[in-house]
């Protein structure tokens, strides 16, 4: 239980740590308890075929927290390109209709999706917009991706999905991470929808998983269209531009790029608030970052 106390260090903020292997993390049981007190049900269970009353009385379970930084979730929504979409069926009514999909996130880090409005995950969200996505790092990535699934970084994050409409900047930044789009929107049918998050659950491994809400995702102000232009242009007259080295995207926490046709992320030190920052940020990934 001691890696579930400890503290994680980029601009970290406390979320809830869930069940554990051995009951509730953080619930120590008392001397000479049965391994069944850290289980309610079971608990009842022993009393019944005991003969003792059925209100048996449980020690408190103590719910343990631990500091993950909440950059955490948005490296990982960053370096991926895949994700898990599910939605409310409508037929058979009511079941999850889980289906994979690109994505791209945009300045405020929401998962973008292009779909069509003959899908059936399409249909299933402007009947019941609220969905669960699932991230995997390294999900479609064979080089990057874990040994056991279960070891590998993921969240899931929880809210509703709401068209994006025409937006030129939501778009431009779509076809950036996936140029390929440009051929499914000559077709007419697809359109963009955002993730509004609600919830997000992290797991980056063992003592490192729990609960984030929306508010505490990323409260700082987003890149506006024009720095992140201007940004563009700076690094694309600089020294340090490399061949084969494609800037996607830039944000406080870090850049996306697209090196030699692969997705790559470089994470910042710490958030960067002015322009200034960012550019030097930039430079300094492309010139040592991403050798």
């Amino acid at each position: 239980m001691r890696a579930m106390r400890r503290q994680a260090h980029a601009w970290g903020r406390p979320i809830r740590v869930g069940p554990g292997r051995h009951g509730l993390a953080g619930h120590a049981l008392p001397p000479g308890a049965p391994s069944h007190a850290a289980c309610p049900g079971a608990a009842q269970r022993a009393a019944h075929s005991r003969g003792d009353a059925a209100d048996v009385s449980l020690p408190q379970a103590r719910i343990s927290h631990v500091n993950i930084s909440a950059a955490l979730p948005l490296h990982l929504l960053h370096r991926n390109v895949l994700g898990t979409l599910a939605t409310h069926s409508r037929a058979p009514e009511g079941y999850p209709y889980p289906t994979v999909v690109p994505y791209a996130v945009d300045a405020r880090h929401r998962p973008i999706v292009l779909v069509s409005g003959l899908a059936e995950h399409t249909r299933n969200l402007a009947a019941d917009p609220r969905a669960g996505f699932l991230v995997v790092d390294g999900l479609g990535d064979a080089a990057g991706a874990s040994d056991s699934v279960l070891e590998a970084e993921r969240a899931t994050l929880v809210g509703r999905f709401e068209p994006a409409g025409a937006d030129p900047h939501v778009v431009a930044r779509y076809l950036r991470y996936h140029p390929d789009g440009e051929r499914y929107l000559a077709l007419g049918d697809f359109t963009f929808w955002a993730l509004a998050c609600e919830r997000l659950r992290y797991i980056g491994g063992f003592g490192r998983m729990g609960w984030l809400d929306a508010t505490e995702l990323d409260a700082l102000a987003p890149v506006g269209y024009d720095d992140e232009r201007a940004l563009w242009d700076e690094y694309g007259a600089s020294r340090e531009r490399r061949a084969g080295l494609e800037l996607l995207g830039v944000d406080r926490y870090g850049a996306d790029w697209r090196l030699n046709g692969l997705k790559r992320r470089t994470p910042f030190d710490a958030p960067k608030m002015d322009v200034e920052s960012l550019l030097a940020a930039l430079r300094e990934a492309a010139a040592v970052s991403l050798m």
